[in-house]
């Protein structure tokens, strides 16, 4: 019971927990009780409050701690790769954004849940768009200033892992390993493309296909 408990409150900390013998439980307390909203379930997620700095106290007690790892380096393909084909001890859920160095253009997108764990194109990074297509909204603009660093502009690492005895230090390291060393980062980004990427090839037609 305590693990089951310990998950849900990873991946919904405002979910409504109802503790039963053998499923009995009031058809009211289930059926129909308009409590569920996708949009506001999906700012109430353990991921989404943590990447945007809302801990939530309440999941101490149940042993769930929480981290969000961000650097404005990329990726290297296949290192990256390997981190997201071995398995985490303790990683509940997790979720988030990463650039690849061989991707300039793309957005990439990881999401953990228990033992599956899946990796796509969430679209272009702001500053592969055109500044006269961007929204003229002054707290996007103010957020964008936020996490702008020349001359990558928003391109960035910013995941948010939730779990139950993880190894905090060890996925840092283990995901710092992922970056480009020094010497890489001295070589022309359009060199970056030719680095070995076991990724699949993301375009236009698999974000369509996503949405």
């Amino acid at each position: 019971m305590d693990i089951v408990t310990k998950i849900v409150k990873a991946q919904n900390p405002e979910a409504r927990i109802i503790y039963t013998d053998y499923g009995k439980v009031a058809l009211n307390d289930i059926m129909g009780t308009g409590l569920f909203d996708f949009a506001k379930a999906e700012t109430m997620a353990g991921w989404y409050k943590e990447l945007m700095g809302e801990h939530t106290p309440e999941t101490e007690e149940y042993g769930i701690t929480s981290f969000v790892y961000r650097s404005k380096k990329p990726f290297h393909p296949q290192r990256f790769y390997e981190f997201t084909q071995k398995s985490h001890s303790g990683v509940i859920r997790a979720k988030g954004f990463f650039w690849l160095a061989s991707c300039m253009h793309w957005v990439g997108e990881l999401a953990i849940a228990g033992a599956l764990l899946c990796h796509q194109a969430a679209g272009e990074w702001w500053a592969n768009i055109p500044q006269d297509s961007w929204p003229q909204d002054e707290e996007w603009r103010k957020m964008l200033d936020e996490i702008w660093s020349e001359p990558f502009g928003d391109r960035r690492q910013e995941m948010a892992f939730i779990g139950t005895d993880m190894d905090e230090e060890s996925i840092r390291q283990q995901l710092e390993a992922c970056l480009l060393t020094k010497k890489e980062m001295k070589s022309d980004w359009k060199s970056w493309e030719k680095l070995p990427d076991p990724f699949p090839e993301w375009n236009i037609e698999q974000l369509q296909d996503a949405g």
